[in-house]
């Protein structure tokens, strides 16, 4: 493994031991007031109330972060990321409908909430919370899939594995395969893998010529190996 590859696994490392420790602090703290119940598989706010506070953003918006509130996504997809002192970006995680996002969340800083569509989310003062520990568990849970995905030797097979977790998380299933539309460029797949732009086009390339994805159009990807 490049020293870049060690250097990039060893700070994810880092980021993700102190979020997995704050993250278990805060869901003790959060069991006991946020009023939120469960419909289709759909988290939504039993307080009317919390629905007209609901905010909609628009592609590429950055969410404003503040350091008592989270805000429960309800619609759309968004992008987490940091950078390093030499400017290097570093894609913490992509969250969803029923995901919960937040500068309390994390350790890190700086810390980048961008929207990668349009989406609606409401916002939750930190000193509320009950039920939303199942959220922060399973968030937990997608942060270790990540690391272990990030610990992998190979570019090929990490870049093979971050397409396959993005495909269950947010993929649309189609006749032949999942469809991701998450409007990637190579360079963002380079910064969550910790990758050049360069390798992963060849990985790109090669995963097509392999049959595992291609590609439709621009930005968009299939995964035919699920």
């Amino acid at each position: 493994m490049k020293l870049k590859d060690r250097q990039f696994i060893a700070f994810v490392e880092l980021i993700i031991d102190f979020a997995i420790d704050f993250v278990y602090d805060a869901a003790s703290y959060l069991r006991h007031s946020l009023e939120i119940s469960v419909i289709d598989n759909t988290l939504v706010p039993i307080n009317p109330q919390d629905n007209l506070n609901s905010r909609t953003f628009t592609s590429g918006e950055l969410i404003l972060l503040e350091p008592d509130l989270y805000w429960l996504l309800q619609q759309g997809i968004v992008k987490t990321s940091t950078w390093t002192e030499e400017g290097l970006p570093i894609t913490l995680g992509y969250w969803g409908a029923n995901d919960l996002i937040g500068q309390p969340l994390s350790l890190v800083y700086p810390y980048q909430v961008m929207c990668l569509t349009t989406v609606r989310a409401f916002p939750i003062q930190i000193d509320k919370g009950s039920q939303i520990v199942s959220i922060i568990q399973r968030q937990v849970q997608q942060t270790k899939e990540l690391l272990c995905i990030l610990r992998t030797s190979t570019i090929y097979d990490r870049l093979r594995e971050v397409l396959l977790w993005l495909a269950h998380k947010f993929g649309r299933q189609i006749e032949i395969g999942q469809i991701i539309e998450l409007g990637l460029t190579h360079q963002d797949l380079a910064d969550l893998t910790g990758a050049t732009r360069v390798t992963i086009t060849k990985v790109i390339n090669q995963l097509e010529q392999e049959g595992f994805l291609s590609r439709p159009q621009r930005n968009t990807i299939i995964i035919h190996a699920l």
